[in-house]
């Protein structure tokens, strides 16, 4: 049985065993049923920073490398990263939109959300979004730490990824040697974190069946119903998503409508079926041949979009975050959705690779961090992260294909 399956069914357990409680027994044991949840989330908080920060320093190092290996290459990357801020755009329009629309069943978001530490936390948040509105210059002044150590106390993502990055860059002046053994050392450090992520996920289905516990006793049988709703909207955004990249394949890539959407469908159903982009890659090719595309262009696109290229990325974490955000009744600030941005660009091309449930973690708790919002609610969304992971491997091999078509559209000339 895969870990995810055993989450998601540890979930299920802890909601219908919280929601079943009587009040004299559930009550007293809500304080339990939080000390052991949060315990977990702790020991996964205590992993975030240094993992960001060997896969960010590796990353960089090996899309810069990847860069200079072709105009091509240079070409894809900027590709890359101009679909990632438009997928980060669509979530960001997309989902206060929907979220007003249809907004998640109040009393069982007021009831998840009851603990007096996340209501803590997201008060502060308010107080500091409040400054940010009146004060620009000092949020720009935050981007860049004064003290790298005092931002890594404080748990200041946006500092940290800000300075990772320019000593990530700085590092590929150096000479190969020591700029191998730098990259060793962020690699190890990475590698050192994933084994260390790997041990507490061993008893991660007892800390997700905590915290549902919690939610169970707090929302009852409510918390399906909001979990339902979760579930539906991040389908939805991935959905649309999917949708935009059609016309985008048509218009920039030059293909037809019909074309493009027989060729990319047997990779579609590799994704499905395996969730998998890198097992889809025979299938992608398959589309890309059939589409016409030339050898020069896929042979060199196609490795770097399956390796490093995710068109969801952005827009399902910042989907995740905001929709945490409306649970706790926040309104965010244009500030706060730049930081956004730039911590799910960052999440998007650091964390690929990784287990799901990992990457899950990795990618949207810098996002949470930059826009101010709790997020001790993210593991039990976690737990039923199985369904949303079908659309986001879909939405990725989708637009592996269209990128390629796209960067192709000059082989006629």
């Amino acid at each position: 049985m895969s870990l995810t399956l055993r989450i998601f069914i540890a979930l299920i357990a802890g909601l219908v065993v919280g929601a079943l409680l009587p009040a004299g027994i559930g009550k007293p044991l809500l304080p339990i049923s939080d000390a052991i949840g949060n315990l977990w989330l702790q020991a996964l908080q205590m992993t975030i920073i240094p993992l960001i920060a060997g896969l960010l320093f590796t990353g960089i190092a090996q899309s810069v490398g990847q860069a200079g290996g072709g105009k091509v290459a240079a070409r894809a990357l900027m590709a890359f990263l101009a679909l990632l801020i438009f997928s980060a755009g669509w979530s960001m329009l997309f989902v206060p939109l929907l979220l007003d629309w249809w907004p998640a069943p109040a009393q069982a978001a007021a009831s998840i959300i009851m603990d007096s530490a996340s209501l803590e936390a997201g008060a502060d948040v308010a107080a500091n979004q409040a400054a940010l509105k009146v004060d620009l210059g000092k949020w720009l002044l935050s981007l860049v730490p004064a003290n790298i150590f005092d931002s890594l106390a404080k748990g200041d993502m946006l500092p940290v990824v800000t300075f990772i990055a320019l000593f990530a860059l700085a590092a590929t002046r150096l000479d190969d040697g020591r700029r191998t053994s730098l990259v060793g050392l962020f690699d190890a450090v990475k590698d050192a974190m994933l084994v260390l992520v790997g041990w507490i996920f061993v008893i991660a289905p007892l800390g997700v069946f905590a915290l549902a516990v919690s939610v169970g006793i707090k929302a009852g049988l409510g918390a399906f119903g909001l979990l339902g709703h979760y579930i539906s909207v991040l389908v939805s955004v991935q959905v649309g998503l999917i949708l935009l990249i059609y016309p985008l394949a048509v218009i920039f890539g030059r293909v037809g409508p019909l074309a493009f959407a027989r060729a990319v469908l047997p990779a579609q159903a590799v994704a499905v079926s395996t969730q998998s982009s890198i097992a889809s890659l025979p299938a992608i090719v398959d589309g890309a041949e059939r589409l016409g595309l030339p050898e020069a262009t896929t042979r060199v696109v196609l490795p770097l979009a399956v390796s490093i290229f995710r068109i969801t990325s952005p827009c399902a974490n910042i989907a995740v975050v905001l929709y945490v955000g409306h649970l706790h009744g926040m309104d965010h600030t244009a500030l706060a959705f730049l930081g956004a941005l730039l911590a799910s660009l960052v999440a998007a091309v650091s964390t690929g690779g990784l287990p799901g449930s990992i990457t899950f973690l990795a990618a949207c708790v810098p996002i949470a961090n930059a826009m101010g919002v709790p997020i001790g609610v993210l593991p039990v969304l976690l737990a039923v992260e199985l369904v949303p992971d079908v659309f986001r491997t879909l939405g990725n091999v989708t637009a592996d294909l269209a990128v390629t078509a796209i960067l192709s559209r000059d082989r006629d000339r």
